[in-house]
Formats: structure tokens, sequence, C-alpha cells
């Protein structure tokens, strides 16, 4: 019988389900906090359901013998360590769309509280002041609110704004113009949204492009008497800049549901004038937890007991009957959408996903929800095989896939096409004695296994260039593991594809791309 720990608040309806599918379950919501304990004890448990109080680091990872599955009931995964998880063979998962409509509600009280000073305005009435003059607050009324951030959440809360009469603009990479217009929002530029919007809130995961995403200088870019909410991920807003900003007056006020480190007993916001802060209360509601409890429990028994994969963030989602055909094809086509997400320079305008040979015969949605996962999770994290084409469809981003019975070369290949600055970039893959290989780049043909880090390189064939590339990383001690290169002819377009052991030290990079023989350079990490 498997046995589940549960380390963190739940509702008791995972238990019962638990329970009904023949799991053993063991509720210590007091583990949560307690590492020690939780390291000493998870060798005992094939899953482990958690919410944010449980830090599921590498050292918990390394302890945790038999476990097979970590289930988030929630969507944000900062709390886990996918990488380490990974390489464990530990299925992650989480509940995406479970707590939405709770999150963009908190979102909409926090403009209120901070537009109108209710913390301030509550303690200072209740202490008998009745300072009613002290408290002048702003309308939201035919205002223009900026959301950084576009998706499930953030359109969300743009309908509830636009219902309460405000202008909505937003910024987002993954916004296609046609959606914007069907949810009656306008895509704007960082740069505008900072110079137009009176309140800006936060609805993007925490990431690297994401991290300080208003930062002390895109701060300084907003309009006089701003107001800011990040009911998101905190460390997307850089929190030392915001209490100057704050004093200051620049930023009329702020609401934080979130910030960079969790428990918050001390912040650098904190007694900052005009803040209204709350204790990541955005998933909050007896809905959403028993929405997210429901729904985690059913994925993991799904998982312990017959092998099915729902909302995974480090795995396809595929049935048990169809795993062992569709699971090679789908590790390719994940890493081949990971490929071509970190090639995406500008906005993502269309994905074209092609199936030749055996595999157009299969199951393929699986497989493209694999692609669209790897392509879109180097700007959103949380993006797992479930979510990625809905993620995509809110953002009006067209996707097509197309078929053809026979492949030129191989029996089953898979090509994946992104439009992306007006112009398409595309890579294919093969599954190859059984593991994934790169096959072709920008229409070029080449053999590549995929290496954790690897330089791609887009050059003219020019004599001197293949020199100069190996002389560059000699020299920056950055051994080279693999070499593959691509050429339309000689003299011509050319590729090269090269697995790297350590990683690039920014001037090697710059160098790289001064060669004269060199279009474009990007490390790649898989």
């Amino acid at each position: 019988m498997p046995k589940v720990l549960i380390s963190d608040e739940l509702s008791p309806a995972a238990v019962e389900i638990f329970r009904s599918r023949g799991i053993e379950v063991d509720f210590q919501p007091q583990l949560g906090p307690d590492a020690a304990k939780l390291k000493e004890i998870i060798g005992n448990y094939d899953g482990l359901a958690i919410r944010s109080a449980t830090k599921v680091k590498p050292d918990i990872i390394a302890a945790a013998t038999n476990l097979k599955v970590i289930g988030r009931a929630g969507i944000g995964v900062d709390n886990v360590d996918i990488p380490a998880a990974t390489a464990k063979g530990i299925v992650v998962m989480n509940t995406p769309f479970g707590n939405s409509i709770t999150t963009a509600e908190h979102a909409i009280a926090l403009l209120f509280a901070a537009a109108r000073q209710l913390g301030a305005a509550d303690a200072s009435t209740q202490a008998g002041k009745w300072e009613k003059n002290r408290f002048m607050g702003v309308e939201l009324y035919a205002k223009t609110l900026g959301l950084i951030g576009c998706g499930n959440i953030g359109s969300l809360v743009a309908e509830r704004a636009l219902g309460l009469k405000m202008k909505v603009i937003a910024y987002d990479p993954f916004l296609s113009p046609e959606r914007a217009i069907e949810i009656g929002v306008e895509k704007v530029e960082l740069e505008d949204l900072l110079a137009r919007a009176d309140f800006i809130s936060l609805h993007t995961p925490m990431t690297e492009k994401t991290k300080n995403i208003l930062s002390a200088e895109n701060i300084a870019k907003t309009k006089k008497g701003v107001i800011i909410v990040n009911a998101a991920r905190g460390g997307l807003v850089d929190e030392v800049a915001l209490r100057a900003a704050l004093e200051s007056g620049h930023v009329a006020a702020a609401g934080f549901d979130v910030f960079t480190q969790e428990p918050a007993k001390e912040n650098v916001l904190f007694g900052a004038p005009n803040l209204v802060a709350t204790p990541h209360l955005g998933a909050s509601t007896s809905e959403a937890q028993e929405n997210v409890a429901l729904q985690v429990a059913e994925q993991m028994s799904d998982y312990l007991m017959s092998g099915a994969v729902t909302n995974a963030l480090n795995m396809p989602s595929i049935t048990a009957e169809e795993a062992p055909r569709l699971k090679p094809f789908a590790a390719l086509a994940e890493k081949l959408g990971m490929f071509a997400g970190q090639i995406v320079d500008d906005d993502l305008e269309a994905v074209e996903i092609e199936y030749e040979g055996h595999v157009a015969a299969m199951n393929v949605k699986p497989l493209t929800a694999a692609a669209l996962a790897g392509l879109l999770r180097p700007m959103l994290a949380e993006v797992n095989m479930v979510s990625a084409p809905a993620v995509l469809k809110e953002r009006g981003t067209s996707m097509t896939e197309s078929k053809r019975e026979l492949s030129p070369t191989y029996d089953s290949l898979i090509r994946v096409k992104v439009k992306t600055g007006g112009g398409w970039r595309t890579v294919a893959g093969a599954v190859i004695a059984g593991a994934p290989k790169i096959v072709e780049v920008k229409g070029m043909s080449l053999e590549a296994a995929f290496h954790p880090l690897m330089l791609y390189v887009n050059n003219s064939d020019k004599p001197g260039f293949i020199g100069a590339l190996g002389t560059m990383l000699g020299e920056a001690q950055v051994n080279i593991a693999t070499f593959n290169l691509g050429r339309v002819a000689a003299g011509e377009d050319a590729v090269a594809l090269v697995g790297v052991d350590q990683q690039l030290p920014d001037p090697v990079l710059a160098a790289i791309k001064a060669l004269p023989q060199v279009r474009y350079v990007r490390v790649l990490a898989f």
C-alpha cells in the first residue's frame, strides 16, 4: 500500500480521497517548517503533499529514498527544488488553476486597500483617534491599471478592473494583440506601462527574466503617486527601492501579499508609509483550499496507483497505457521546445509543430503539450504539460499541428517552429537508438545529442571560425564535450552546436559574438 505524508495544512477532503483510493495517509501539518524532522522521516513515504510552508530542498530529496511524487496544492513551486527532484526520478505536480479567482480577488482587494489606506485608517479609528482628514484616498474609477503579466490570473484581474471602469494596459510578451482586444486590454511595452499607469499590479511568475522587474531604475520611471500591488511572487519588486520610493512619496502606496523572504517576520518594507501588507493570503479562501486539496489528492492517487501523470512540471502528462510508446517522443518534444523557447528573442507570435513518419500516427496531444511546456518554461517557470496549451491559448498565440505519414530520412521526426520578431526559427529531432537527438536546425542537417549546456552559433561557413571558437573556449578553460556542425553549402549559412561542461563567462560570450563569421550566439540549458 503506498504511503503519503501531508506536511502542511490541507483540507480534510484530501485525506479522504487518498484513503478511498487505498493509500495510507500520515497527516502531520506541523512538519512544514521543521526541515530536520521532515528529513528524518521522509524516507518512509511514496508521496509528499505540501503547500507553501514545506521547503523541499536537495537534502530533503536526497533523504527521500522511496519518494515517487511531490504534490503542491497550489500553483507556486518556489519551495521545491525541481531539478533535484527530477534527477532523483521524483514527479513534481501542482494544481495550476485551483486558486486563480481567489488570487485575482485578493489583488483587487489590495488595490482598494492601498488606494484608501484602509489598514492605517482601521488602526487609527480603533485607537479612538477619528482622523478623518488624515486619510485622503484616490478613486480607482477612470484610472489606468498596468498589469505586468496577463495570463490566467492577470486576465481575471483585468476583467474585474474593467468592471470598475478602469482602463487596463498590460505588458506580457506572450499576450497577442488579438487576445488583448478580446479581454479588453491594451498591450504595451514595459516602458510605456511604467510611464502611463496610475496603478501597477504584478501577475508573473518568478524567473531570471522577471526578478526585480520593478527595479530601482524602473520604479523611478513610474508616474509620481503610482500605487503598486504584488500578489504574485516575492522578488518581482526591489523592496529596498520601493521603501525609498514610499518614503519620498514617489510611490503613493503599496499593497503586498508576497515578500522576498517568507515567512516575512522582518522586512525592509514593514513600517513604510502607506503600506498594506498581508501574509501571503492570495489563495486563502475556503473555496480555493478545497479545490486545490481535491486536485492534488486525485492527481497523486492516480500516479501512485496507475502511473498516470497529470499537471507535472518535470515530465509529460500521459496515461499509463500510452507511457511506454510515447515516453521517448515526449522527452524529445520537450527538449525541442526548450531549444526553441531559448531562442525566442522577441514576442512569441506563432508556433507550429510538425510530426513526420510513425509518430504522426500516435496520440500527439501529450507530445505537443510537452513541446509547449518546454517552449514556455524559459519565461514561465511554473508552466506544466497540462497547463501549457491553455496558457498559450490565453495569450492568443496561434498554434498549429501538422502530420505527414512519411519522413524523408527518419522513421519518426518532430519539428518545432516558432515565429518571433517577424521571422521563423526551426529545430527538429528524432529518437535514435532510444535517445533524443537534434537532427536539423534552421533547415540544416546535423546530428547532435542534447547536452546539459550547449553553445548554439549561427555563422557563415568561412575558414578560421572553428579554430577561433575552439581557441576561445580553451583559453577560458571551458571543456568541449560534443561538437556538431551543419551548413547549407560551402561558404554559406552554417550552424554549430557545442556541448560544453562549464558555463561561458560573459567576456568569452561577447568575444564569440564579435567574431566576423558569427551572426547569432546563445547558450542553451537542457
